[in-house]
């Protein structure tokens, strides 16, 4: 991974405002929504501004527009529009196996790559394969609303009734190098709550949140970036384990590869956050 995804905001494909003003968020990623965020009157003028939205260009953010789904009437028209013009990546909504991402990688031009969302039951058991489908995927966006609808369940403050769908995702797409994002948080206003879940997501291995309004992007960008304390470690642990002529100690615990590689990971994470500001 190359970029973070720690925010990655859905914006509504029909609202020139809103896309206007996104130029000035701090989010890592925008997905540029044709699909729940847009009603069925609007689908067509959202189609040609999300487009042109993207065309325009965001900076250093990263530019996802999602699609409705191919077995709508918008959603073949949307790939099209889509491929033209040329995103970052293009979501494919209720992604249920391998054969529908494979065909569509074999359609996608210059750099732009595809994300799957994983937000149906058969997509969920299918993860590994979807994960494994092509190399044109770039990662994972969980649809956890739906997938509550899905299941009949409900939505819970620990998510119990989603967390073997997450950790099968997250299985599979750390099985594939992928990105991996979390679900949304619905309550806007509820700071705690949003960062507890952001914190939940971050201790099980994402790499960040979808949400659905910017109001959520300071705390999300705050819990998953790495803190000081743990930067400070992560470079402890590098130059004690290369300096080491027996077995590397840092306070009093035993330095291992594995720690290494991890502590890298955090610095390099940190240089990307520190390359997306202004």
């Amino acid at each position: 991974m190359s970029h973070p995804y720690r925010s990655v905001l859905y914006l509504p494909g029909s609202r020139e405002r809103v896309l206007e003003k996104a130029k000035g968020l701090a989010a890592d990623a925008l997905i540029f929504d044709l699909e729940d965020a847009v009603a069925p009157e609007d689908k067509l003028a959202a189609r040609d501004l999300a487009c042109e939205m993207v065309q325009r260009g965001y900076g250093a953010r990263k530019c996802l527009i999602r699609i409705n789904a191919l077995d709508t009437q918008w959603g073949e028209a949307d790939l099209e529009a889509a491929i033209a013009a040329e995103p970052d990546g293009i979501l494919i909504p209720k992604v249920n196996g391998p054969d529908e991402l494979q065909a569509i990688a074999k359609r996608l031009k210059g750099e732009t790559r595809l994300w799957a969302m994983m937000e149906t039951p058969l997509g969920i058991l299918n993860a590994r394969e979807i994960a494994a489908s092509t190399p044109k995927l770039e990662g994972f966006v969980m649809g956890t609303n739906d997938l509550v609808k899905e299941l009949f369940a409900s939505h819970t403050l620990n998510r119990a009734p989603v967390m073997t769908a997450l950790s099968l995702c997250l299985l599979a797409a750390r099985a594939h190098g992928l990105v991996c994002i979390d679900g949304v948080y619905n309550a806007f206003k509820d700071e705690d709550g949003l960062r507890a879940e952001c914190r939940q997501g971050l201790e099980m291995g994402f790499d960040g949140k979808t949400l659905i309004h910017p109001a959520q992007i300071s705390v999300t960008n705050e819990v998953f970036a790495p803190d000081a304390a743990a930067l400070e470690l992560a470079q402890r642990y590098i130059d004690a384990f290369k300096n080491a002529s027996g077995v590397a100690v840092v306070d009093g615990r035993i330095v291992e590869n594995l720690h290494v590689e991890n502590a890298v990971r955090l610095l390099t994470k940190a240089d990307m956050i520190a390359k997306m500001k202004p």
